[in-house]
């Protein structure tokens, strides 16, 4: 897996109003957390953790706060519900003798033979959560679809891969190969109403809670 490099400056907990006026000089609250770690408070730029949050990529952290180096995993991100500005984010102490949980994406390849029948690919989710040392964990976990036919999918239990586990639920889609019927058939019965009200309450949360952690 890539490392990124990130340059972190101490602080100290301060007021609310104070928390706002680091964000508006373009310095985003964060904290490292860790079993083996006391809590460490510090800010990044704004500038350079858009090489973190805008990379697709998951990503080891090496983060370099004031000399000392530490590495992490970004392990949650707080944006404002309106503007969704980078409000707080908390990184998870790793270390490289002892397994690590991140999601990494998916990379599906190959011309399935279900596809080649008039079949079309129905992707599933993006990423899986694995497990293990951060020496052996992959950029990308690649999915080759070749033998898929129409009717055939992937789910995380049917994947495998050497010196990691994984960790995303058995019944995960990964993708599958379905007739245009079918597709459009369960697009009609998804039901919408529960997804529209969890993104308005999503929305509606708290916008400030520097120093927390999840």
């Amino acid at each position: 897996m890539k490392h990124i490099v990130l340059h972190g400056t101490k602080r100290v907990p301060v007021r609310k109003s104070e928390t706002k006026a680091l964000r508006r000089a373009g310095n985003i609250p964060c904290v490292l957390y860790g079993q083996e770690l006391k809590d460490i408070l510090f800010t990044v730029t704004e500038k350079e953790l858009k090489a973190l949050t805008h990379n697709p990529a998951s990503l080891i952290v090496d983060l370099d706060i004031e000399g000392k180096k530490y590495f992490a995993i970004l392990h949650d991100a707080q944006y404002h519900p309106v503007s969704d500005k980078p409000l707080h984010y908390d990184f998870l102490y790793v270390t490289e003798d002892k397994p690590i949980s991140v999601d990494i994406p998916v990379s599906i390849s190959g011309s399935s033979v279900g596809i080649k029948m008039g079949g079309r690919l129905v992707p599933g989710v993006r990423k899986v959560r694995v497990s293990g040392l951060m020496k052996n964990l992959p950029e990308i976990l690649p999915i080759d679809i070749t033998p898929l036919k129409i009717g055939d999918l992937i789910l995380a239990e049917n994947l495998s891969f050497d010196n990691i586990t994984i960790l995303s639920p058995k019944t995960t889609l990964i993708c599958a190969v379905k007739t245009q019927r079918a597709i459009i058939e369960e697009v009609a019965e998804t039901p919408v109403e529960g997804a529209v009200e969890g993104a308005v309450e999503g929305a509606a949360e708290g916008e400030d809670s520097d120093d927390a952690k999840k």
